[in-house]
């Protein structure tokens, strides 16, 4: 069996706990806590950070990577196009979320009222930028679920533990929220801590 290490607040964790329930693996999550680093993953991993991922000999970090490895490893279902051009376009995506969105999370969480402000006013920014794209297909950018929905997912998720309040101007935003939310996949993903954030 696979192993997770994990944090149950983290959004790249659930990222990658999303993609493994839409796999159907069984993985076994062991949940961090960043003060104290358990010695396995300090033996594993260099950077000691979450999500780190155990298959056999094998030591996977960085959330991209690891759902990328895990779509690749268990191909059903596929959850990136079969299409080169298409697999490069989901790609080019995941990576302009990576940057917008997720590398605002320290911002985000950070005890500087000042930093955080900023950094809530500039994920509202992009989410709102965004809305025509979530309008577009049944899913983000897709006509079916994928990792890309996986990387949108936990961020939308967090909004409200954030302060970010979506405007009437994000409905699509709002009803794709609904869509994903309700996934059996994402409703499988959430951690004790993740459903606490909308209790």
């Amino acid at each position: 069996m696979m192993t997770l290490f994990s944090r149950g607040d983290d959004p790249r964790s659930h990222r990658v706990r999303i993609v493994a329930a839409a796999k159907g693996l069984e993985i076994r999550v062991v949940d961090v806590d960043p003060a104290r680093p358990p010695e396995d993953l300090i033996d594993l991993n260099p950077y000691q950070a979450v999500p780190t991922l155990v298959d056999r000999d094998l030591v996977v970090y960085e959330a991209g990577i690891i759902c990328q490895y895990l779509d690749e490893r268990f191909p059903a279902p596929a959850l990136l196009p079969p299409d080169p051009a298409a697999r490069a376009q989901a790609r080019v995506a995941l990576h302009r979320v990576e940057l917008d969105w997720y590398a605002l999370v320290p911002a985000l969480e950070a005890a500087d009222r000042r930093e955080s402000q900023k950094a809530r006013r500039l994920l509202l920014e992009s989410v709102v930028a965004s809305e025509s794209l979530f309008r577009v297909r049944q899913w983000f950018l897709s006509d079916q679920f994928s990792l890309l929905d996986a990387a949108v997912a936990p961020m939308l998720w967090r909004l409200p533990r954030w302060g970010v309040e979506l405007p009437a101007a994000a409905l699509a935003v709002e009803r794709y929220a609904k869509r994903v939310f309700s996934h059996p996949a994402f409703v499988a993903s959430l951690s004790r801590d993740e459903r606490e954030m909308r209790a």
